[in-house]
């Protein structure tokens, strides 16, 4: 482990920006915090935090100069690498057929600042979906190439945020370059930094600081434990799969649909989410034409179309899909759950619907279902 300052944070943005790298980290704009490119820390969000409930987002002036004193932003990397709308192909009129040119991602060198744990959980199920197997994305492949990723554990925890319940913070446990611990107290401001990787030892050993004492480690395990203790919410996921699974007719689908407005706000904040369709486009001419790859959403009415209409034709089918898919069926379809606790689709909900609450409901209702109390 090393120990940073400002100027030695400062130092690691300067060498990425020479390095040819991208530096995409937190920043302020629309009245949230959100990600782009950064030069410095004055183009970062110092001395601001968040307020997050149910349907509820507020900046909050601090009352010191935390970097990362913040819980989530409402945007998620995966941005960078799924993009929300990109082009697949070209295709021409040539002679008597088409031409087809693919569309390549631009090849570039991306350092993502300000990681969460819960986001590096997202990360690595992203990749394992379009990186690998049978069904590897190119496209994203190319994106998550020479991409160096700097994680912060997170300190912060929001109104909403319940990773500690997911197993998946507040401290990072892996999947970084390096990985920074904010530390703050009156008078001293400073970085606990460990590598993950030989890229992350090699940028480390170049930076201003100094060895880490065991008071200061002291320190940083402290915020880590503090932050476990202070989030928002709380998921019980004991056999939270065959729970799920055997509520199908749990009268709790029917009073959430009553609130969901099925705007897909959830699985568009949702870091995990990877649903998509493609659109075809053409010019007036008919000469060109281009392939289109875009976000869509379960609780679309369309989404589950097939000959004959759509599959799920209320909000309650739909919500019941969501959240069964992203708490049951994931572990079956990818080895582990599509939740990782980050809280936005809570945040984000327009009517403020909180997944751990219905999970519970859920949990309730079945628990008093099985001595005889539960619904008819």
């Amino acid at each position: 482990m090393f120990k940073i300052d400002i100027k030695g944070f400062n130092a690691l943005l300067s060498f990425l920006r020479h390095a040819g790298y991208a530096a995409l980290g937190p920043t302020i704009r629309d009245g949230a915090i959100v990600y782009d490119e950064i030069g410095s820390t004055e183009d970062m969000p110092v001395g601001m935090g968040d307020a997050q409930e149910p349907g509820r987002y507020r900046l909050a002036k601090r009352d010191d100069d935390a970097i990362f004193g913040y819980g989530t932003s409402p945007q998620s990397w995966k941005k960078y690498f799924n993009p929300p709308r990109s082009k697949l192909f070209t295709a021409v009129m040539d002679g008597a057929g088409f031409k087809v040119v693919e569309e390549k991602p631009p090849a570039t060198k991306l350092a993502l600042i300000g990681v969460r744990p819960c986001e590096l959980a997202a990360l690595k199920i992203q990749d394992k979906i379009f990186f690998g197997g049978e069904f590897a994305d190119k496209a994203y492949q190319a994106r998550r190439e020479n991409v160096l990723i700097i994680a912060v554990n997170c300190t912060a925890p929001c109104g909403t945020c319940f990773c500690a319940s997911m197993n998946t913070g507040p401290a990072a446990t892996g999947f970084y370059d390096i990985c920074l611990t904010e530390v703050l107290k009156p008078g001293v401001h400073y970085f606990v930094a460990l590598s993950g990787s030989e890229m992350g030892k090699v940028i480390l050993s170049g930076l201003p600081g100094s060895p880490l004492g065991d008071q200061e480690r002291q320190e940083a395990e402290t915020l880590m434990k503090a932050a476990g203790q202070k989030m928002g919410r709380k998921l019980d996921t004991t056999g939270i799969k065959e729970l799920l699974y055997g509520s199908y007719e749990n009268k709790r689908w029917n009073e959430v649909a009553e609130r969901c407005l099925a705007c897909a706000n959830c699985t568009m904040v949702c870091p995990t989410c990877f649903c998509s369709g493609v659109e075809d486009v053409t010019d007036l001419s008919g000469q060109k034409a281009e392939r289109w790859k875009k976000w869509d959403s379960c609780f679309e009415k369309d989404f589950s179309y097939i000959h004959g209409g759509s599959v799920r034709q209320t909000h309650l089918g739909r919500y019941r899909q969501w959240m069964i898919h992203k708490l049951a069926a994931w572990h079956d379809q990818f080895g582990s759950s599509g939740c990782v606790g980050c809280g936005r689709c809570i945040t984000w909900c327009p009517v403020g619907i909180d997944i751990t609450e219905e999970a519970a409901a859920i949990r309730a209702s079945s628990t008093a279902g099985a001595h005889g109390s539960g619904d008819k």
